[in-house]
């Protein structure tokens, strides 16, 4: 947990102002740039937040704050983005649960392609798929095997119904063929700690999560849910290497604007982000989560949020997860 003084200085360093006059538009308005976070301060998405804030204020050469509004799913937060003026003076920092949040609920709170301005995707990481110890499962054929044998005889834990590590879980038994018991959490920490006593069985959660129980054996890694083994874990298979076949499963992280925000804005937001992401800090960043920088246009991070939304939506209608 980070202490208060570190915290201190984050949120202090995000708000200096940058030093070189350019001429951007948002660099000759004067006033900041407010980046909404939908997490509260502490976690990894924050962390990875406020970096990419530090760079902006280089980048942008503007002043940069961090506004954390965390609550309701991030429901909260993406009313307040996307009802801001679209002039790039307030903007959200997302990750995939931007669209898990939206697509469990039958009526969706927002329409992700319309609601909101693609900007940027920054970085990108797999999941890793942990057991505990007390399962005696050591491979994903084991967990199949059980599953297979014993119905609903495994269970696995997640940090929240319509989280992006619910759903993961979801879409790798459905590629699997198998049935689990889903016991969720309000949070990764409390499903953390069920998972190390040996009180469930499963967890796929992301880098930062487990990386100490991994280095000291307390839980058992059973796969990476990416394209390509990760560089972190060289020696752990992928599932589709353990025969789940499919698309990697990823958590992505990006930012978004209001609406209607206009293209030369876009344009000019794009590059910022796109240089701040591509900084050293934030590569080693990414590096720590066992996740890489992204470089794109607007277009592409469009695509990929539609992709996204398609793709979890699929999987919510077809287990009937709806929360209403």
């Amino acid at each position: 947990m980070l202490s208060r003084r570190y915290m201190s200085v984050c949120a202090a360093a995000v708000m200096l102002a940058g030093s070189v006059a350019v001429s951007g538009a948002l660099a000759q308005d004067g006033r900041p740039v407010t980046i909404i976070v939908p997490f509260a301060p502490g976690g990894g998405n924050d962390i990875i937040a406020r970096e990419l804030g530090r760079q902006l204020i280089d980048t942008l050469k503007a002043n940069v704050i961090i506004d954390n509004r965390a609550g309701a799913g991030g429901l909260i937060a993406a009313k307040a983005a996307s009802s801001a003026p679209p002039n790039g003076k307030t903007l959200m920092f997302v990750s995939s649960s931007v669209v898990t949040t939206a697509v469990v609920r039958r009526q969706e709170p927002y329409n992700i392609a319309k609601d909101f301005t693609a900007i940027a995707m920054i970085g990108r990481g797999p999941l890793l798929v942990m057991a505990s110890n007390a399962s005696g499962l050591k491979s994903v054929k084991d967990v199949i095997t059980r599953s297979t044998d014993q119905p609903r005889s495994l269970n696995y834990v997640s940090s929240g119904v319509g989280s992006i590590l619910h759903l993961s879980t979801e879409l790798f038994m459905k590629r699997a063929g198998i049935v689990m018991t889903h016991v969720p959490y309000t949070g990764s920490g409390p499903a953390l700690m069920d998972l190390i006593a040996g009180r469930s069985d499963l967890f796929i959660t992301t880098v930062p999560v487990v990386a100490s129980q991994i280095q000291e054996k307390a839980l058992t890694l059973l796969a990476t849910t990416g394209d390509e083994r990760s560089p972190l874990f060289p020696d752990s298979p992928t599932l589709a290497q353990q025969g789940v076949n499919g698309p990697g499963m990823y958590t992505l992280w990006g930012i978004v604007g209001p609406p209607n925000m206009p293209a030369d804005l876009v344009a000019e937001l794009n590059k910022a982000v796109n240089d701040a992401a591509a900084s050293p800090a934030m590569v080693k960043r990414f590096a720590e989560e066992g996740a890489t920088s992204y470089r794109g246009t607007p277009v592409e991070f469009g695509k990929i949020l539609e992709d996204e939304h398609a793709t979890w939506r699929r999987v919510v209608e077809d287990a009937n997860l709806f929360t209403n």
